[in-house]
């Protein structure tokens, strides 16, 4: 059974969390969900769904404070974790190995195991040290791996963009969806 982490934090964007739910149950790859306070507030403002609905699309959800979780632990077997959207706070967290919840902890462990950790890092402008806290998680192995169009594959709305970003960001892992439009030369 393939088994993959996402981690969606409070920053704007949480349809690609959303998205990679979805693609991920659409290829039968098991689940585990972990939603920032802030995330859930955010989806409040950015999606008509619920909550509740987003959290129907995973195999098992882990409350933010339960450090006790399955996830937190490295003898739990995962492809590793994708957070998306990253928020900077989430990023820097993680950089530290100072965490506070069980998205960061589980980012953690991830990093510690040496297992993928893919990071769609939502902010703009970054500042120098936005940009050496991405550097730092590079050099301890994570993907920083921004929502960025590919305008070459001819995306005509935000749905193609968020499916083509998250497609890529899933790419990392070996999970090839049906939705990612390929170069053609």
């Amino acid at each position: 059974m393939q088994r993959i982490i996402i981690g969606i934090s409070g920053a704007s964007g949480v349809v690609m969390g959303v998205r990679a739910l979805e693609q991920l149950k659409a290829a039968g790859v098991e689940t585990h969900l972990v939603m920032s306070k802030s995330a859930e507030l955010t989806v409040h403002h950015e999606l008509p769904m619920s909550v509740s609905e987003i959290k129907a699309l995973a195999d098992e959800v882990h409350p933010i404070k339960n450090i006790g979780a399955t996830i937190a632990s490295g003898a739990v077997l995962t492809a590793g974790m994708l957070i998306a959207p990253c928020s900077v706070r989430t990023m820097s967290e993680i950089a530290t190995g100072v965490t506070s919840s069980l998205l960061t902890r589980a980012a953690d462990v991830v990093l510690k195991e040496r297992r993928r950790l893919v990071l769609m890092v939502r902010e703009t402008p970054l500042h120098t040290g936005h940009l050496r806290t991405m550097t730092a998680l590079s050099e301890m192995g994570a993907i920083i791996a921004p929502p960025v169009p590919a305008f070459y594959t001819g995306i005509d709305s935000v749905d193609g963009l968020v499916n083509q970003s998250v497609g890529r960001a899933l790419d990392l892992f070996g999970f090839h969806g049906d939705g990612v439009k390929r170069w053609q030369g």
